[in-house]
């Protein structure tokens, strides 16, 4: 679950960048924007500027210049010198002076400039007045003009303040050879440009005005998102984290399932999960590491669902085509897992975890670092509970029998490193003597008899009594006492009658002693003995006449023998063979 949780944080964090960047590039196109329209008011405000300036400029230039009265402020233009009408007398002996386009233009300027703060500029190629001289900008404007003829703007600092710039060209007219046809000029040569410089300040105050709006509104909702973004993935990550519960659930009560199939199975997948954790704790891994080993533990035998129950179940030994079948447990359970997004990673380590250090494993026989370094662990944890725990074909290790034998296979069927590390976590484990593949209850021990029944009579086999007897000295079976019954002369009986009537006999006897006693446990063995072990100490001479009735006109007859369990006169199939024949 820790990899969903980390996928949703991921998610989540590109989620906020997008989110976060998205509002960063719109504010951004918003201010760009508000600035641009603050440059495009000014340019505006420059072209309206400029075009008024050039339409009274025109009309000057259409009368062939003004004549105002000469003062202080309207001296003689000392530029029109060479006009010969430049400075006339009225008929009441007013003197007047001829004020050219240019001059009236420039006059005009000076008092926007007061009255406006827009400053206007005339500027000439041929310079006759020294104030029409081209500052720097204008005089890049003029290359760029004398090539395409259009007017031409850009925002500059002027005095560290920025301004709009506009300048458009002055192209020359029949009107204008008056004052300057002696400079050589004709008509259509451009002369020069009337410029205009509007300051931005105000329009770019507004424009920062807006841009606080804009900023405080995107944060407000930068806010609301990141909000969102933060709730949406809690929430995921608690949706998450209930649908794997569920999840999980059902896939551990599926394990449970079929753990409770076998006795011995039910707690082997938690012991083998305990042992890995200790084991992977020695070896430092993370947290996540844990959980997903633990996992794999949990998980590595939900392949034995397609398992017969008469393979699954079977206490003894497997038979070679047995141990074949059982084996695809391995493959069942990674074709299983693998299907499970949440489990892609733990299907591999169940995937080798019947392989061995030396290749001899099954099902694909790698060896060495081939195999997942999970896996090796659980090979370990593995091996380790079913050397601790009691099985019907092989008793208990104690924990350091099981440590020395991990050691004595180290490089063989476990990784060395790994063993390592299990002979350091596990020295102290408290091993739980009650785990074993022995039945405890009477349904337990019903389903455990399966194996052992005999065909005929349904009673107990050898197989089961042996067992029984051999863990009688460890009271795993509660038995006190041993009646035995031996046939005389059946062989004879099935010879002459045939093997289907003897076998009534012995149906007929089995039925009978399961009367006896409901406590028994009723065995036949080596052909015609029955054996009846109780638990506690039973007279069975007195219902023998059952047996004679049984046998009577058959010329088959029987011996009765009683054993003290408790006091070991019998303590294994051995000693009851050379005492019963």
């Amino acid at each position: 679950m820790n990899i969903q949780k980390k996928l949703i944080d991921k998610i989540a964090f590109y989620i906020f960048l997008f989110w976060t960047f998205l509002l960063i590039f719109l504010t951004s196109f918003l201010v760009h924007s508000e600035y641009e329209y603050a440059n495009r008011l000014a340019f505006n405000e420059a072209e309206i500027s400029v075009k008024k300036d050039l339409a009274y400029r025109a009309w000057v230039a259409s009368h062939g210049g003004v004549y105002v009265p000469i003062t202080k402020e309207t001296p003689p233009n000392e530029y029109l010198a060479h006009v010969k009408d430049r400075d006339v007398n009225t008929t009441s002996n007013q003197h007047l002076t001829l004020m050219n386009p240019a001059y009236t233009l420039s006059q005009m300027m000076e008092q926007y400039s007061e009255f406006y703060g827009t400053k206007g500029h005339i500027t000439s190629k041929i310079v006759l007045n020294p104030k029409n001289v081209a500052d720097d900008w204008e005089k890049e404007a003029l290359e760029i003009i004398e090539t395409s003829r259009n007017a031409v703007s850009r925002v500059t600092n002027i005095e560290g303040e920025p301004h709009l710039r506009y300048i458009n060209p002055l192209i020359t007219d029949e009107s204008c050879l008056k004052c300057h046809g002696a400079q050589g000029y004709k008509v259509g040569d451009i002369r020069g440009a009337v410029s205009v410089s509007i300051p931005m300040k105000k329009y770019r105050k507004e424009a920062f005005s807006f841009s606080v709006i804009y900023f405080s509104f995107t944060f407000f909702i930068w806010m609301l998102g990141t909000i969102a973004i933060i709730y949406g993935r809690k929430f995921a990550k608690k949706e998450i984290a209930r649908r794997v519960k569920n999840y999980e659930q059902n896939i551990f009560s599926m394990v449970s399932m079929i753990e409770k199939r076998d006795s011995y199975t039910a707690g082997h997948t938690q012991r083998v999960a305990k042992y890995s954790i200790l084991i992977a704790k020695e070896m430092g891994y993370s947290q996540d590491q844990e959980d997903e080993l633990y996992k794999a533990c949990m998980l590595h035998d939900i392949g034995k669902i397609s398992t017969p129950d008469s393979i699954l179940l079977k206490p003894g030994k497997l038979s070679e085509l047995e141990f074949e079948i059982i084996k695809e447990h391995v493959v069942t359970s990674y074709e299983i897992l693998k299907e499970i997004d949440i489990y892609q990673n733990i299907a591999k380590i169940v995937k080798y975890h019947h392989e061995k250090y030396d290749g001899t494993g099954y099902p694909y026989g790698l060896k060495g670092d081939d195999i997942p370094i999970g896996s090796q662990i659980m090979i370990v944890a593995d091996a380790f509970d079913a050397m601790t725990t009691n099985r019907i074909y092989k008793a208990r290790k104690n924990v350091k029998l099981a440590l020395q034998e991990l050691e004595d296979f180290s490089g063989k069927q476990f990784h060395p490193k790994i063993v390592k590390h299990a002979l350091i976590a596990l020295k102290d484990v408290h091993i739980d003597l009650n785990i074993n593949q022995i039945p405890k209850t009477k349904i337990e021990k019903e389903r455990f008899s399966y194996f052992y029944r005999d065909p005929i009579t349904e009673l107990y086999n050898i197989d089961y009594l042996t067992y029984v007897l051999g863990y009688t000295s460890e009271k795993e079976f509660n038995v006190a006492c041993l009646n035995s019954i031996s046939l005389h002369k059946f062989s004879a009986y099935n010879k002459k009658y045939g093997w289907q009537e003897g076998d009534e006999i012995l149906k007929n006897i089995a039925r009978e002693l399961s009367y006896i006693s409901k406590k028994a446990m009723i065995f036949r063995i080596f052909g015609d003995y029955f054996i009846i072990l109780n638990e506690e100490h039973f007279d069975l001479q007195k219902e023998l006449y059952k047996i004679e009735s049984i046998l009577e006109n058959t010329k088959i007859s029987f011996s009765h023998k009683h054993y003290d369990l408790i006091k070991g006169e019998v303590t294994n199939i051995s000693d009851l063979e050379k005492i019963i024949k």
